[in-house]
C-alpha cells in the first residue's frame, strides 16, 4: 500500500484517542504482540491489528474507516490481555467502528444483519417447525410484532444511520 503524505490526517490519532475506547491508541509501540495472538490473523494473514493501529497513528483516516479489517475483530480480547502497553485494541476497534458508522461507512454484513433485525425482529425468520417445537416445550409462540424493534432503531438512531450510510462496499486495507 502506498502512503501519500497529503492524504494523511495528523489529527486522526487524537480523534480516536478522544473516542470512548480509543483513549490508549497512542501508547502502541508496534511490538506485534496483538497480531501474534490474534485468532483472526491466524485465519487471514492480511488481518493485522498492529498494522491497523499503525495506520491510525500515521493518520490514514479514510483507509482505516473504510477498511473491512476494523469489522473483522472477533472481540476475543486476546490482544487486550497480552498487550504490554495496555492499548486495549479491542476497544480501539470498537471506537473505530463507531467512527466509521458516524461517517457513513457500515460493513455490508452488519448492514444486512441490521436490516434483517429491522424486518423480522431477529437475525432470522422463525419458521413453523420452530414454533411447533416451542409449543411442544410449553413455550409461547414468538411475536411477529416488530414495532418495538422499530422503536429501538429510531431511539438509538440506527434507522437514520442505515438510511444515510454509504451503499458502496467497504474496502480491504490494501485496496
Amino acid at each position: 500500500m502506498d502512503i501519500v503524505i497529503t492524504d494523511l490526517d495528523p489529527r486522526f490519532k487524537h480523534e480516536v484517542a478522544k473516542e470512548e475506547g480509543g483513549e490508549r491508541v497512542k501508547y502502541c509501540f508496534q511490538c506485534g504482540t496483538c497480531t501474534s495472538g490474534c485468532p483472526v490473523s491466524e485465519i487471514d494473514s492480511k488481518y493485522n491489528p498492529r498494522c491497523i493501529i499503525r495506520m491510525v497513528i500515521l493518520g490514514m483516516r479514510e483507509q482505516v474507516l473504510r477498511s473491512d479489517f476494523i469489522w473483522l475483530c472477533s472481540t476475543c480480547y486476546t490482544c487486550y490481555e497480552r498487550c504490554p502497553q495496555d492499548v486495549r485494541i479491542t476497544e480501539v476497534m470498537n471506537a473505530l467502528k463507531n467512527m466509521a458508522v458516524r461517517e457513513g461507512y457500515i460493513h455490508p454484513a452488519f448492514r444486512a444483519q441490521a436490516e434483517l433485525i429491522g424486518s423480522h425482529g431477529r437475525l432470522y425468520e422463525i419458521d413453523e417447525f420452530t414454533e411447533e417445537k416451542r409449543e411442544e416445550l410449553g413455550l409461547a409462540r414468538l411475536s411477529g410484532d416488530i414495532a418495538e424493534v422499530a422503536e429501538i432503531f429510531k431511539i438509538t438512531g440506527l434507522a437514520e444511520l442505515l438510511s444515510e450510510a454509504s451503499q458502496e462496499p467497504v474496502r480491504t486495507a490494501s485496496a
